[in-house]
């Protein structure tokens, strides 16, 4: 029981990390990067599809994207897409690929940039920190059944602490890295 509750609380810690990941992976730094379009869709024969899925993206420039779709009557499509999306860069169809030229930051911009790092790091660290509390929660209801001792409890609370205090410490390593690639550009 209590293992299962540890596994959980562990397993419900990485994911958290990971949707962190994802959110950093979405935040412009002036640098290409192919995870800028992953909230993309297309309408695609009616049907909304993600862009890496009817198109190629590469970096063929430090701050160049390039879209090659798989079928070029969906140019088009994405065009639009792009247009309507958040990303802010206006994308450039020649016919064949679309260019999205990911313009250099100014030096005030860089800061809200990390601003915004940080605040999501928070919201990260935050959601780990319920996780804990809702171990914890499940640890007390489980002692007050009789199914822990005292002691067992203490020692399973300082696991799941042990457990949020490496989380916090990997959304603090991936929020200072990124801030660091804004920072510098």
């Amino acid at each position: 029981m209590t293992e299962a509750i540890l596994k959980d609380t562990q397993g419900r810690m990485k994911k958290a990390e990971q949707a962190y990941v994802r959110e950093l992976g979405s935040i412009r730094a002036g640098r290409a990067n192919p995870s800028l379009l992953n909230r993309i869709n297309i309408e695609y024969y009616g049907v909304p599809t993600p862009l890496n899925q009817i198109a190629q993206i590469s970096v063929p420039e430090a701050r160049v994207l390039l879209i090659t779709p798989y079928d070029k009557n969906a140019l088009g499509d994405i065009e639009k897409a792009l247009n309507q999306s958040d990303i802010g860069i206006p994308p450039a169809n020649d016919g064949n690929v679309i260019r999205l030229v990911v313009p250099a930051l100014t030096e005030e911009r860089r800061k809200d940039i990390a601003k915004q790092v940080g605040k999501e790091a928070e919201n990260a660290k935050i959601a780990v920190r319920n996780i804990r509390r809702d171990a914890i929660d499940s640890l007390k209801k489980a002692e007050k059944d009789g199914e822990l001792t005292k002691d067992d409890l203490h020692h399973y609370e300082e696991e799941v602490q042990k457990l949020t205090d490496d989380s916090v410490k990997a959304i603090d390593k991936l929020s200072a890295e990124k801030e660091k690639e804004i920072l510098e550009g």
